[in-house]
């Protein structure tokens, strides 16, 4: 599908821009999308390839910022085919309009840190699958009393701020994002000195006051790990990490939110997305069980048993991460909250390409960004066709 000289045109379309939907071709150089007055008025170019949309619409690549595994793959234990479970999984997100993803750690023992974390390495996508942004380390510097599914005997605490954090994970080099309790011992020094790295912070499985959330933000933290999930419950005296949604802090604080249908309740989604609707952001929370049946799987050193679409720690009813995957999770939140299709895709897209600050190339469909895009029926969401750098990397047949 790639022009051989680079020009590319999309036409019969509509596409999604500035959070309108517009009826415009779209243009594509390369691995960029181009700006036709610029081909047409001062480098009179026609396209080498006419690609007919049949009227569907294109929108923003999805990015996934948190997602365990899937396929039968989790990212957490599978130490010994690291590489191999990246592709696969990367492979299989083109299905589902993911064009860039965060492979997620859960809390785990001090060994798979130190095998895994070299060999999650930041790779450009194509078709061989999405692209890697880096590591998502959830844990294991968590509180207790907000474990949820993470085991307690490999929950610490960063009392030294990042020496303890680099004593545990042994290098930061493939990571992005890491997802911390502020309220802990050395917390506040850990993301001050995670945020002068350049490694976004996002704040959850916490007992956090708002105060000592915002003063979390104050150091640098932008994220809240799924919103309402192992956190304390909003009270009207003190509303905890919830409240930094509607906090006076300067920096805009984005929150991940599990829209399956499972972990939060359609009104939760409606007040959040009232309260700070720019800073929603859809994350799948996807275990190793996405994509396949019922049975036994596991999440990192915790074992899980998926009933139907419930992933539950075994032996219990806890949740444990989700079984659906980005593009179910953007069509469960347009439903719950009857928002716009704009709202629903820019969730997906534009939304985390801000929090993780990478909005000047991915996340758009403006001129000069990276050609990650997908084609969708717009009554469905359905997705027709995934776009990397300006190449189709997946078509769906049965449309």
């Amino acid at each position: 599908m790639k022009s051989k000289s680079g020009l590319t045109r999309l036409h019969n379309c509509y596409i999604l821009r500035n959070s309108k939907i517009i009826k415009e071709d779209l243009w594509i150089r390369d691995d960029r999308i181009e700006d036709p007055e610029k081909v047409f008025y001062e480098e009179q170019l026609q396209a080498d390839i006419t690609v007919d949309c049949g009227g569907l619409l294109i929108a923003p690549g999805f990015i996934d910022i948190q997602i365990n595994g899937g396929w039968g793959v989790d990212f957490s234990f599978d130490s010994d085919n690291v590489e191999e479970g990246i592709r696969k999984v990367s492979k299989e997100l083109l299905t589902h309009g993911v064009t860039s993803f965060c492979p997620t750690m859960v809390t785990s023992d001090v060994e798979k840190y130190r095998k895994i974390l070299p060999l999650i390495k930041q790779t450009d996508g194509g078709p061989h699958g999405a692209t890697v942004l880096g590591v998502h380390l959830e844990g294991p510097f968590i509180n207790l009393a907000k474990k949820g599914a993470h085991m307690e005997e490999y929950i610490r605490i960063p009392e030294k701020g990042i020496q303890t954090l680099t004593e545990v994970y042994g290098s930061l080099d493939n990571v992005v994002i890491v997802t911390i309790a502020p309220e802990l011992p050395g917390a506040t020094q850990a993301i001050r000195e995670l945020t002068n790295l350049g490694i976004k912070v996002a704040l959850g499985h916490s007992t956090a006051s708002l105060a000592q959330g915002e003063e979390a933000v104050e150091c640098g933290a932008n994220l809240i790990t799924h919103l309402f999930n192992a956190m304390l419950p909003f009270h009207h005296r003190d509303p905890g990490l919830v409240g930094l949604l509607a906090s006076s802090t300067k920096r805009q604080v984005f929150y991940g939110i599990i829209s399956d249908g499972i972990h939060t309740h359609p009104a939760a989604l409606r007040i959040a997305s009232r309260t700070n609707p720019d800073g929603l952001v859809l994350v799948s929370d996807a275990v190793a069980a996405q994509g396949l049946a019922d049975g036994n799987y596991r999440i990192g050193p915790q074992l899980v048993t998926v009933e139907g679409v419930h992933a539950y720690v075994t032996g219990t009813k806890t949740l444990c991460g989700s079984t659906s995957a980005l593009d179910t999770c953007v069509a469960k939140l347009k439903q719950s909250l009857d928002c716009s299709m704009e709202y629903a895709l820019e969730a997906a897209s534009l939304h985390p390409a801000k929090a993780l600050s990478i909005d000047h190339r991915k996340g758009k469909l403006n001129y000069g960004y990276d050609a990650d895009f997908v084609i969708i029926n717009p009554d469905t969401l359905k997705i027709k066709s995934t776009w990397i750098a300006g190449e189709c990397v997946y078509k769906c047949d049965q449309f």
